[in-house]
């Protein structure tokens, strides 16, 4: 599971590099803030599941408790 979550990880951190090389017209400037979002997304969605108990919040958030 510590393999998906450092994917996600890297990805996050990738898509906000993107997003913060880009310049340019105002086009292009919808793609530099929606990478920035997702990217800031999935950073701390990544963070949050590394956290001791995250999947305990997760199952219960889900309703995988049983």
């Amino acid at each position: 599971m510590g393999f998906w979550y450092f994917l996600i990880l890297f990805i996050g951190v990738a898509l906000l590099v993107a997003g913060g090389l880009k310049k340019g017209v105002s086009r292009e400037v919808k793609l530099v803030i929606i990478l920035f979002i997702f990217g800031s997304l999935l950073v701390l969605m990544s963070l949050f599941m590394f956290l001791p108990g995250s999947a305990e919040v997760v199952s219960q958030l889900l309703n995988m408790n049983e």
